[in-house]
């Protein structure tokens, strides 16, 4: 048919404001199914902030605390009591924070590094780690100085056909010697579910049962502050984690952490440092008010990325893509995926993500490398502190089925507003599912 005589298809093409009132009304139709959880994550809010405050509260918080000192960093009180507040709120027996972790893998890796020697044996129970950490565990790339090149032995257990941890096959994975498991909390750049805390704890009962002296240690990025409990508290002996994502309250600029037994916390710390150093050393460049005051934000931050992501759930479900994890599902991370199916629907919904940031609207998120990544990848993250994603952002990189991974949301409304933009580009690239169109033909009839 010739489109130009199909009233519908004139109708597509000569109506902008018809695409936006068809996007706000996907979008009101979805706010409104999440209500009854937007209402949950709220409540949840005030046992997670309480849990901050009594952390305040034992360790004395003061205003003396938010100064720091140069050089070397001896004798810095405030650091020094961060890192007990932040054991508390971990629900572990310490903690090190420091500014001088680039990022959640650059602490992932001070962890593996300093708690693994040559000759140890690292199994991964989760699958294929996060892409960043293919080259620290030497998966892919060489010459850099992974584990495997100072003689770390590496095997990790496939996933089920359910995206989980394959535990039928979890006592053959262990029949060699092994010094640590590996736990991915979040999904990562994978179709699967993300582990809750209490699946973390009955993997660490199984895993001490065959073998007691295996270190679990847990990737926990994203999922700080999600549920009442975190891994620590079932068993696990230390995580790992970026200070810019759930902790830092979208005011902390940089940073990482390491939590979990004091011994290989220390150890941790003697990677990042020196050994003899360990976690004395390392000033915090005068930023631990901001680092404190990110931590009293946090639960809210996170209450707030949680609603985000239902929204997005709920709005592309409603339109026909996959979701994961649906609506209403228990969740352990901040990580909504959507399977978009195609290069084209994934640069335009990161576009109007990237469009609606306050940081960088006017950029137009273009595929590229990204250091550490297998993929080029396509990132809407506009947020005041780079790569943080706290505010609301979405990846995902350039391969198939062209996943969108959205994260972060200071408000909900933000949240709202980059959705009805990717809704209203969707639409005008005909990548809506027929979504649009089918209204419109509703409404001629």
């Amino acid at each position: 048919m010739n489109p130009s005589a199909d009233p519908t298809a004139r109708a597509v093409e000569a109506a902008p404001a018809a695409e936006s009132a068809w996007a706000a009304e996907r979008l009101a139709a979805a706010q409104a199914r999440i209500a009854p959880l937007a209402a949950r994550h709220t409540e949840a809010v005030t046992p997670r902030l309480q849990r901050v405050l009594d952390a305040f509260a034992a360790e004395r918080l003061g205003v003396h605390h938010f100064a720091s000192v140069s050089g070397y960093g001896h004798g810095d009180l405030g650091r020094e009591v961060l890192d007990r507040v932040v054991a508390r709120v971990l629900q572990a027996e310490a903690a090190a924070v420091r500014l001088q972790f680039v990022s959640g893998t650059h602490a992932i890796a001070a962890a593996l590094f300093g708690v693994l020697r040559p000759g140890d044996r690292l199994l991964a129970l989760t699958g294929r780690p996060y892409d960043t950490l293919e080259e620290v565990i030497g998966i892919r790339g060489q010459g850099q100085g992974s584990l495997l090149e100072f003689g770390i032995r590496y095997d990790e257990l496939a996933l089920n056909a359910a995206g989980q941890v394959d535990v039928q096959r979890l006592e053959d994975a262990l029949a060699p010697p092994t010094r640590m498991v590996l736990i991915q909390r979040s999904c990562g750049y994978s179709w699967r579910p993300s582990l809750k805390v209490a699946e973390i704890g009955a993997l660490v009962e199984r895993v001490k049962a065959i073998q007691p002296g295996c270190l679990v240690f847990v990737d926990n990025c994203y999922g700080e502050l999600v549920e009442d409990l975190e891994p620590p508290a079932v068993g696990v002996d230390l995580i790992a984690g970026s200070l810019i994502k759930n902790l830092g309250g979208t005011l902390a600029t940089t940073g990482g952490y390491v939590a979990g037994r004091a011994e290989l916390v220390e150890r941790a710390c003697c990677r990042l440092t020196a050994p003899g150093i360990g976690s004395d050393g390392g000033t915090s460049f005068d930023l631990n008010r901001l680092l404190f005051q990110g931590l009293f934000l946090a639960p809210q931050m996170v209450a707030e990325a949680l609603i985000c992501a239902e929204l997005v759930a709920a709005v592309f479900a409603d339109l026909g893509f996959p979701v994961h994890p649906q609506a209403g599902a228990a969740r352990s991370d901040l990580i909504q995926a959507v399977k978009l199916g195609s290069k084209q629907a994934l640069i335009a919904v990161c576009r109007a993500f990237q469009a609606a940031s306050p940081v960088g609207s006017y950029l137009d998120p273009v595929p590229a490398p990204m250091p550490g990544y297998a993929s080029e990848l396509v990132m809407a993250g506009g947020t005041f502190i780079d790569g943080s994603t706290s505010e609301f952002s979405a990846d995902g990189p350039l391969r198939e089925p062209y996943v969108l991974y959205a994260q972060g949301g200071t408000h909900r409304a933000h949240g709202q507003i980059a959705l009805q933009r990717a809704l209203v580009a969707l639409a005008q690239a005909g990548l809506d599912q027929g979504s649009f169109r089918q209204t419109i033909e509703n409404n001629f009839r």
